[in-house]
């Protein structure tokens, strides 16, 4: 592993901020510096031309002043087992420098705190305006980094005794795996692996908790809807695609793709044609939309959650039909009270908030940030968006409650523009060459996705 020095990771602003954190937590911090370190795992040793052009490509922000920081290390890296975003655009560059003897390359921020001896409490406390511990960890040393490009060899499938042991022997393996499996999903596992007379495995087990995990309410919104006994003839889902059902006009794609497609003008474009020339065309430039959640990742952690929230919201623009062109994005965010220090307002109660999940400032100071990050990366503006709070005591048929966003809302939409013939996809016909993403086929996904027990023993 190569270590390499990079520039400060924080501006002077952002030491201010940090520094008034200290002291707002009664923290004997007398000075923080931040400077950004590369870490780079190599298959072999690089020659000084490959390192200097490694040193090159890893040059960027503010000039670094030659000097040896002081002061306590902190070392802040994102959790062993993942690979950050800015790893695998970095390694992308990386190799199209033709660097390949570089396997992967990452990145850490390391914190040097000059202070007065700290108690173990004030060690936690400043640890925790340092790192995000849901995606970070805190290491003492570089050499300890090494465990990021640690490899382990995949570990062999495990099978739930089911046909022997009973629905208890899911009931553990839900505990055990993280599964969050409700009671009704174990029933209705063990009543078809039973049928089949088999045992699942663990990997079987994951992929059904995944698929069925409630990170977009599918299960709720498609349930039944019953309101005094009287089951209603529309679920959540239907009442909410009844627009488009009475009103379908110019509506091109609706509800079976990434995002919808409605009729747009016509206009000028310039691409090339058939035999590479560039020209002018004329033609119709329908106009796509999207707008989709992510909550609960940026409770818990603002900056990354609403970063991929709009990551994942491009993506599914882009791969809308057969390819569309995402142009401006949005950003919306409903939270409860901010309680800004200093500027509390009158009706701003303290009403708590769950551990696992930030404050809604917190929120409000990252989740932006992350979500224009995101789009600016990618080349599309986040032109416009939404910000509110609500927290209110109020009497219901339950007695007093109190109502607010402790987790929050926020919203990644966007719009862009797709051609006439690539509205619709293609159909994949029987025989079809399977592309293999990620280890699994684009058959073993599809099977899944269409039907969990179809006799579909393993995946290799």
């Amino acid at each position: 592993m190569e270590i390499i020095r990079g520039a400060p990771a924080l501006s002077a602003f952002r030491v201010q901020k940090l520094m008034e954190a200290c002291e707002n937590a009664s923290l004997p911090v007398t000075q923080i510096y931040a400077e950004y370190v590369h870490l780079a795992d190599l298959t072999e040793q690089l020659d000084d031309n490959e390192r200097l052009q490694l040193e090159t490509i890893l040059t960027y922000g503010s000039a670094i002043e030659s000097h040896a920081p002081e002061g306590a290390l902190l070392f802040v890296t994102p959790r062993p087992g993942t690979i950050s975003p800015w790893s695998s655009k970095a390694t992308d560059i990386a190799h199209n420098c033709g660097l390949n003897k570089v396997k992967r390359l990452e990145r850490g921020i390391a914190y040097y705190v000059e202070s007065a001896t700290l108690t173990a409490q004030q060690q936690k406390q400043l640890q925790g305006l340092l790192h995000d511990r849901m995606v970070e960890v805190l290491l003492s040393s570089f050499d300890d980094a090494q465990v990021l490009f640690a490899r382990t060899e995949p570990a062999k499938f495990n099978s739930i005794n089911i046909l022997a042991e009973g629905r208890r022997a899911l009931e553990v393996a839900n505990v055990k795996l993280g599964l969050a499996l409700a009671d009704d999903e174990i029933d209705y596992l063990v009543e078809n692996f039973v049928r089949l007379n088999r045992n699942p495995n663990d990997i079987e087990l994951m992929m059904f908790a995944q698929a069925n995990s409630e990170h977009c309410r599918h299960k709720i919104f498609n349930a039944d809807w019953t309101i005094d006994g009287e089951v209603q003839p529309k679920s959540l889902f239907k009442m909410i695609k009844n627009t488009f059902e009475v009103t379908p006009d110019n509506v091109l794609s609706a509800y079976k793709d990434n995002a919808a497609v409605m009729t747009g003008s016509v206009a000028g474009r310039f691409f090339p044609d058939p035999d590479g020339v560039y020209n002018y065309h004329t033609e119709a430039m329908h106009v796509l939309m999207k707008v989709e959640t992510h909550n609960h990742p940026t409770a818990i952690s603002p900056y990354p959650g609403a970063a991929t929230g709009s990551g994942g919201e491009i993506r599914d623009e882009g791969a809308t039909g057969r390819g569309s062109k995402p142009k401006a994005g949005l950003n919306g965010f409903t939270v409860s009270n901010l309680k800004i220090p200093g500027f509390v307002q009158p009706w701003e109660g303290n009403y708590g908030k769950p551990d696992r999940i930030v404050t809604p400032l917190e929120i409000m100071l990252e989740g932006p940030l992350g979500g224009a990050a995101f789009n600016n990366e990618f080349g599309r503006p986040a032109l416009t968006g939404y910000f509110r709070t609500y927290e209110q005591e109020v009497s219901s048929h339950n007695g007093v409650e109190v109502r607010g966003y402790h987790k929050p809302i926020m919203i990644a939409g966007g719009l862009g523009n797709i051609r006439e013939e690539h509205v619709q996809k293609g159909e994949i016909t029987v025989g079809a060459k399977l592309i293999v993403l990620g280890g699994y086929s684009n058959e073993h996904r599809f099977r899944w996705r269409r039907g969990f027990f179809n006799g579909f023993r393993s995946i290799k």
